[in-house]
């Protein structure tokens, strides 16, 4: 299985040319990079515009949607981001979380996309500067309430520590190796430990083209979400092709 990295541009860039621009630098970048899916989030207003000049060696996702349609002012459904030509979509980040998203409607949102045929990425994470397993066992309980196991093969869970995220102070490869153990343990006595077995864990926080590999190394990670890095074509280029030379085997 291809190890997954997936930019998350959050509320950036300011306009469509420079969305555009970075866009075809990450694209002539990793034009030939076969050994990592690669995904990009944008702000919903790109999406169109990044589609129509696409590689088929990356993918894209949205940044969050809502459970219904009909009349919400300023939502976005996971149908309109399917029709956009989404496969992914990002849900319940600490940003989100901040701003009042509970467990019930991340729980809502993941249960509307995957109804969708589309792969939710359930952002995960501890406030304090040490792994919570109390606290990361009711966020996915209640992120995963009453969802049938059949449908898990598609979920993706992003371990991101809410203290690391957009500092210098990433989490270290053997605590994320920890998270990642106990997130599987969490998961094995929900659904059983052969569907915990396949679900993809990724990590986000402070990632840089320096450390990313070793997640994939030495965490055991089966991808990363990325945020500021994502933003800066090159390092986010140089991020991907560590992590495809992470995979080689050593002689």
């Amino acid at each position: 299985m291809k190890p997954l990295v997936i930019a998350n541009w959050k509320c950036n860039p300011v306009t469509t040319t420079e969305a555009k621009r970075l866009f075809n630098s990450v694209k002539e970048g990793l034009k030939n990079i076969k050994d990592v899916e690669v995904v990009i989030c944008p702000p919903f207003i790109y999406l169109l515009a990044l589609k129509a000049n696409s590689h088929k060696a990356i993918k894209f996702g949205g940044q969050n949607c809502f459970f219904e349609k009909g009349p919400f002012t300023g939502e976005i459904s996971p149908q309109m981001l399917k029709n956009l030509g989404c496969q992914y979509v990002i849900l319940g980040h600490s940003e989100r979380r901040a701003l009042g998203e509970s467990d019930e409607m991340i729980n809502k949102k993941i249960k509307a996309v995957l109804k969708e045929g589309l792969k939710p990425i359930l952002c995960i994470g501890e406030k304090d500067q040490e792994f919570k397993t109390k606290e990361i066992k009711n966020q996915l309980r209640g992120a995963l309430s009453i969802i049938k196991i059949s449908d898990l093969e598609n979920l993706i869970i992003a371990y991101e520590p809410v203290w690391a995220i957009g500092t210098k102070n990433p989490c270290d490869f053997k605590d994320a190796k920890k998270a990642n153990s106990s997130i599987r343990e969490i998961l094995a006595e929900f659904f059983g430990e052969s569907m915990a077995k396949n679900i993809l864990v990724l990590y986000g926080g402070s990632l840089n083209s320096e450390i990313a590999a070793g997640y994939i190394k030495e965490s055991k990670m089966d991808g990363l979400l990325v945020g500021g890095a994502s933003l800066d074509a090159e390092e986010f280029v140089k991020l991907v092709k560590k992590v495809a030379r992470a995979l080689i085997p050593s002689p």
